[in-house]
């Protein structure tokens, strides 16, 4: 699987600037509002050490890093969800994406145009506005369902639980609660309407360089939403970061404090808030990263290689990484006993390198 993310935000938050900085792209990054029409989308590799050097160790012809798709979303407006600005039509970008970033102005900048009437920084008041246009937009998806569904349920009795669940979500919705807020609710009933308030949320702070040391201000933002998913980006840095090679990048982040970049950062945050981790595959032909769910277990890993690998899955064969690396070669990793034959009820953990077998005839 691919991990996907919507970048959304209010116009001129600086999202197109740490799209194309997370991306190396060049989306349109210009200082009025609307500058995003259509949605950019940038395809990038994670960042991944181990597969370099597993690469080395197996003398890999190819090397395939997990990827994250970026959609950077047009900046939403207040009635965004009733066609203001450019509309639904952005709102509907959102919904094919695994997560929401959602990219919030924390720094003053005079030279950049604010899309609210006052002249200061408000970040709670534009999250707020952000938060409202995605639920309303799912509240008009789910009346549009029950309007139906209620009659149905009359007839079936059978479907009375997920009109119970479609209930509660309308009111919660009514209430202008974002379903994030709520895991109780069932998903499985409502997973069809692809619900953008019931996707997790990354806050991405953008801030400036000055404050990525200004630990009480940052301390302060979190407070206005959830903590744990809560980061503080300088997007102005990261574009700074674009084409410098490992050590320069490195040089440039330490002279802010800084361990790892923005897209680093970002992942590591997308990873924990969905439950995925990766597993590794290595040979002379390639090495490659593969993304799953944490609790996968080992004929379901096969699968997301080829679905003919989970039907017909026989074993695997595991290393872990870090035993790998210490061994320094597969043939040395065997002769130590590091290496494990697992069968269909392992679960997958994310140091593991694998080899699948299985029997396409089954």
């Amino acid at each position: 699987m691919s991990l996907s993310l919507a970048i959304v935000g209010l116009p001129n938050v600086g999202k197109s600037t740490l799209f194309n900085a997370l991306t190396d792209g060049n989306a349109l990054a210009a200082n009025y509002p609307f500058a995003t029409i259509e949605p950019n989308i940038g395809i990038v590799a994670v960042p991944d050490e181990r597969l370099d050097k597993l690469a080395s160790m197996y003398h890999a012809e190819k090397v395939v890093p997990a990827t994250v798709t970026f959609v950077d979303v047009a900046g939403l407006v207040a009635g965004a969800s009733k066609g203001e600005g450019l509309g639904n039509q952005f709102l509907s970008h959102i919904r094919g994406t695994q997560a929401i970033v959602h990219v919030v102005r924390a720094f003053v900048d005079s030279n950049v145009t604010q899309i609210q009437a006052t002249n200061y920084v408000d970040p709670k008041a534009d999250i707020d506005i952000i938060n409202t246009e995605l639920v309303l937009a799912d509240l008009q998806t789910v009346d549009k369902r029950l309007s139906k569904f209620e009659k149905e349920a009359r007839v079936n009795p059978k479907l009375a639980p997920q009109l119970e669940t479609l209930q509660i979500v309308r009111a919660f919705l009514n209430d202008g609660i974002p379903l994030w807020t709520q895991p109780s609710i069932n998903r499985k009933h409502v997973d069809d309407l692809f619900l953008i308030t019931l996707k997790p949320i990354i806050y991405v702070f953008n801030i400036d360089d000055v404050s990525l040391a200004n630990f009480e201000k940052q301390e302060q933002l979190k407070q206005i939403v959830a903590p744990s998913n809560a980061l503080f980006i300088c997007a102005k840095l990261e574009d700074e970061l674009r084409g410098l090679d490992e050590t320069d990048r490195a040089e440039l982040l330490e002279s802010y404090g800084q361990e790892e970049s923005g897209l680093v950062q970002l992942i590591h945050a997308a990873y924990r808030i969905l439950g995925l981790q990766s597993y590794l595959t290595a040979g002379d032909k390639e090495v490659r990263a593969w993304t799953i769910p944490k609790g996968t277990t080992a004929p379901q890993a096969a699968g997301v290689i080829h679905t003919d690998f989970e039907k017909g899955f026989i074993a695997a064969q595991v290393i872990n990484y870090h035993d790998l690396l210490t061994a320094g070669s597969e043939v040395s990793a065997k002769v130590a006993g590091k290496v494990r034959t697992e069968g269909k009820d392992y679960v997958m953990q994310p140091d593991d390198v694998v080899e699948f077998r299985f029997n396409v005839s089954k």
